[in-house]
């Protein structure tokens, strides 16, 4: 991880928002099917991607009923090697921000693990461990947050909705943490 990064001003550092669907639970047996990112610099939008991905292997009915990616729609997908290229470049130099960012990112490691790759060493800023301390939702799921901040939750499960929710959701933990007094990625990563 760049040390510079540390000292980057909020309002100068780039955040990517990240999402992904997958056929299953574990980042051993299971595969990515949908990767979002979204790159903010201050309020402008400086970068996106999302794409469908084709994993290699039958999306369970189950979980296709939870995120709505099927078998036929990610038939002539790229699968994630192909993606690698364009997403270090989207990730390159920024922070990396995820609901439940451990679960995302344990993915994507695996999936660049399997193309023989490490995924760049970034800073992380997970909305669900922020949520849980803070302690002031119904629960920390990220459709009910979003609800509960009166952000649309429309399409949830799908990764592209799911990198916007998380963003607003976490523009709006960034109110508090200005309050506190954060002004650096650093302050920000002591908080998250």
């Amino acid at each position: 991880m760049n040390p510079h990064m540390l000292h980057c001003s909020i309002d100068d550092a780039v955040f990517t928002f990240i999402d992904v669907e997958t056929t299953g639970l574990s980042p051993r047996t299971s595969r990515v099917c949908e990767v979002a990112l979204v790159a903010f610099q201050g309020n402008c939008r400086v970068s996106h991607f999302s794409s469908l991905v084709n994993p290699g292997l039958p999306i369970p009915p189950e979980t296709s009923k939870i995120h709505g990616i099927t078998d036929d729609m990610v038939r002539n997908s790229p699968a994630f090697p192909a993606l690698i290229p364009r997403l270090i470049t989207l990730l390159e130099g920024s922070v990396i921000v995820a609901h439940n960012a451990e679960f995302d990112l344990s993915f994507i490691e695996m999936e660049f693990v399997r193309a023989g790759l490490k995924l760049p060493e970034l800073p992380v800023i997970d909305t669900l461990n922020i949520a849980r301390r803070l302690g002031t939702f119904t629960n920390n799921r990220l459709g009910t947050i979003a609800k509960e901040l009166d952000i649309s939750a429309e399409n949830w499960h799908r990764a592209l909705s799911d990198v916007e929710m998380t963003r607003k959701i976490f523009e709006h933990f960034m109110l508090v943490f200005r309050k506190e007094g954060a002004v650096t990625v650093a302050d920000l990563l002591k908080r998250a």
